[in-house]
């Protein structure tokens, strides 16, 4: 058999466990929101559930006042919220910061400061954090968080994008200076798109750090009005007697806008990270 084909063969039977490796969780997870208590409890255990029960859907989709959907939908909306919005944030202040570490020397300190910020543990900011949203009036509420969310995708966003940024020629925004562009012109004209592949990758997984983010959510927020749904996912596991199956259908719903951002920005992720491989 040739080299090559058994290099083929190889690859894509390590695809085919990579795929494997993520699905089954994923499977699992489904299988466990539509099996009863007593097929989640039976031994030995069953891995097809006998009668198949999507009530838990249909429970998490409600709006009935005191139900587990009012608290599961007012949560999503709410990460929707906050996460996207300190994205955004996040994204514009990132990029002239990250240009300007890019294309201007003697800024290293405060590059090595945002590095630093983006390494102290989470817990250090808590008392500092928690003064400044009590003073600013800004606790359980939606941009107390994304003044908090911003702090941690900030700096991850302008080492990401400056990496890029210098990764770039330097010749083609000379050419563009010389034809009579600013310094801004420059940048929104020539440098960003061609480094929107990146800015896709990076804004992903901004916000991703933003959608999963835990530790500040739960201490700043306390009820449905700006309580985010790794927090509601963790009251549903609070209580003494725990469905399972509801906590297994929370998770299938709650990985539901990720993967179709994912999908939605598919080619933007790989260009991003294969450009980022190959100029390395």
């Amino acid at each position: 058999m040739p080299i090559f084909v058994c290099k083929r063969i190889l690859i894509y039977v390590a695809a085919l466990l990579v795929a494997l490796s993520i699905l089954a969780p994923l499977l699992w997870l489904f299988l466990m929101s539509v099996s009863s208590a007593k097929d989640l409890t039976q031994i030995p255990l069953h891995w097809l559930p006998q009668h198949w029960d999507f009530s838990r859907y249909q429970l998490l989709l409600s709006l009935a006042p005191d139900s587990p959907g009012q608290l599961f939908l007012h949560a999503m909306f709410n990460s929707l919220i906050t996460a996207t919005g300190a994205t955004l944030v996040s994204l514009l202040l990132a990029i002239p910061a990250a240009y300007s570490f890019s294309r201007y020397s003697g800024h290293e300190g405060w590059l090595m400061a945002c590095l630093g910020m983006y390494m102290v543990p989470p817990v250090a900011f808590i008392l500092p954090l928690y003064f400044i949203l009590q003073q600013l009036g800004l606790l359980n509420t939606h941009w107390g968080l994304m003044l908090v969310y911003c702090s941690l995708i900030l700096p991850f966003l302008t080492w990401m994008i400056k990496n890029q940024f210098d990764a770039m020629p330097y010749d083609i925004e000379q050419a563009a200076q010389l034809d009579g562009l600013s310094t801004y012109q420059v940048l929104l004209k020539i440098t960003l798109p061609l480094a929107k592949p990146a800015l896709g990758a990076a804004s992903l997984f901004g916000w991703l750090l933003a959608w999963d983010e835990f530790f500040y959510a739960l201490l700043f927020t306390n009820n449905i009005n700006a309580k985010t749904l790794p927090i509601a996912i963790a009251d549903f596991m609070a209580g003494r007697a725990t469905d399972d199956g509801l906590i297994a259908a929370t998770g299938i719903l709650a990985s539901i806008i990720p993967l179709i951002i994912a999908i939605a920005l598919q080619k933007t992720l790989v260009g991003g990270l294969t450009e980022g491989a190959s100029k390395g």
